[in-house]
């Protein structure tokens, strides 16, 4: 569960800078990655919070709460959306003495389009809990000189504010991201994709991390001694066909 929400992190005094608060790292090794526990109310702490995963599902030159949002549906729910239609209109740029308009503004016209709103219903509110952070992760308050409104609500009807609201919402699906963890774990094992023979074995490894508390430890030894990973299909021969 620390991946959803911790109170350690992997700092630097140059990531606690990134961050805006003070990480109790080492001095006599501030440029060496330390295990840091986060100060309270950092607004950190797992990988809704990470620089790393805010700068990749952003655009270069501003926040994307499409693409956090289907980062979150995927690799944290395992519940994609559909891909785009290839007819899908770019947001609207501003023009020259436009008022400017934040993120969730112009996405709210966007959505207008009904063929649009269908899918963006269950990927935008996502993405907007996190725009608090901007392109490269730093905590903002504003967004084009206007408040950030990172108030959301699942397809439930089930309603959260800002990263810690989305990351208590997440923690009470819990279920569904281990079983989506535990899928692409195992698949990253096995070095293949998952068929659906692989969905027993699945099952049988979430029900072992719920009686060991989820521990990370309980899911690399079930995968291990998991029957596709210790075990390899045999292919049949030419003469297994032939009855010989």
């Amino acid at each position: 569960m620390n991946l959803l929400d911790s109170k350690h992190t992997i700092g630097t005094r140059t990531l606690g800078k990134h961050f805006g608060v003070d990480l109790p790292v080492r001095q006599n090794a501030a440029k060496q990655p330390q295990w840091v526990e986060l100060p309270e109310g950092s607004r950190r702490g797992g990988v809704l919070g990470m620089p790393a995963i805010l700068a990749v599902s952003s655009y270069p030159y501003r926040t994307s709460p499409v693409l956090r949002g289907a980062w979150i549906l995927d690799s944290i729910l395992g519940t994609p959306p559909p891909p785009p239609p290839p007819d899908v209109p770019a947001l609207e740029k501003a023009h020259p003495g436009d008022a400017p308009k934040s993120m969730r503004e112009l996405l709210s016209q966007h959505r207008a389009d009904a063929a649009c709103a269908s899918c963006h219903s269950r990927i935008d509110p996502l993405g907007f809990a996190l725009e608090n952070y901007d392109v490269i992760g730093r905590w903002r308050e504003e967004d084009e000189g206007k408040p950030v409104d990172t108030s959301g609500e699942l397809a439930d009807g089930t309603a959260f504010q800002g990263p810690d609201g989305l990351k208590n919402a997440l923690l009470e699906r819990k279920d569904m991201f281990v079983r989506n963890l535990t899928s692409k774990m195992l698949g990253y094992a096995l070095g293949r994709g998952l068929t659906l023979e692989d969905s027993c074995t699945v099952d049988r490894i979430v029900t072992r991390l719920k009686e060991n508390d989820y521990r990370a430890r309980t899911l690399v030894e079930e995968i291990v001694l998991s029957m596709p990973f210790r075990y390899q299909a045999g292919e049949e021969r030419d003469s297994d066909r032939d009855g010989r």
